[in-house]
């Protein structure tokens, strides 16, 4: 596998354009009591995950800039990083499609998928190219034991591009 680089653009401003995209693709749905309460939950349990990963990378005086994952110090693998290996992006994933469900209609979870297919593709291949470079078989072994977006126990998975496929 060659040098795989980090995109020039921040995850947040590609979930910016989905949020966008959601916008512009759907009206908004009038009613549904319990599709918007789901939405509302599905929001607040994105950004909780966020949130208390990006605090896991602060208290391990790691950086939290996905543009420069090579800066990294710490390989986090505990709270939220013992059950997926990318729970920001997996946080970010569940705000895009909040919005979607609060919007309503399956358009608007177009631009969700395209985000998730969007990191997992481009941005995560390269983070963790930069980890595994780091962190060597600390990370490997990290990589085998944690998916690459969410479950449990060890999946015996090689780390890299083609990890959780």
């Amino acid at each position: 596998m060659g040098i795989v680089t980090a995109p020039r653009i921040p995850p947040p401003a590609v979930a910016a354009g989905a949020l966008l995209a959601q916008y512009f693709l759907t009206r908004p749905a009038r009613g549904g009591m319990v599709r918007r309460a789901f939405a509302v939950g599905l929001l607040g349990a994105g950004v909780r995950l966020g949130a208390l990963s990006e605090r896991r990378f602060r208290a391990a005086h790691t950086t939290v800039n996905p543009l420069h994952p090579e800066r990294g110090t710490q390989l986090v693998a505990d709270g939220p990083y013992a059950i997926s290996r990318n729970p920001m992006y997996l946080g970010l994933v569940c705000c895009v499609a909040a919005h979607g469900l609060w919007r309503g209609g399956l358009l608007a979870q177009v631009p969700t998928a395209l985000l998730a297919e969007w990191l997992d593709r481009a941005q995560i291949p390269a983070e963790e190219q930069a980890l595994r470079s780091l962190h060597g078989r600390s990370y490997v072994e990290y990589c085998r034991c944690v998916p690459r977006w969410i479950g449990s126990g060890c999946a015996n998975i090689p780390c890299g591009a083609d990890a959780d496929r």
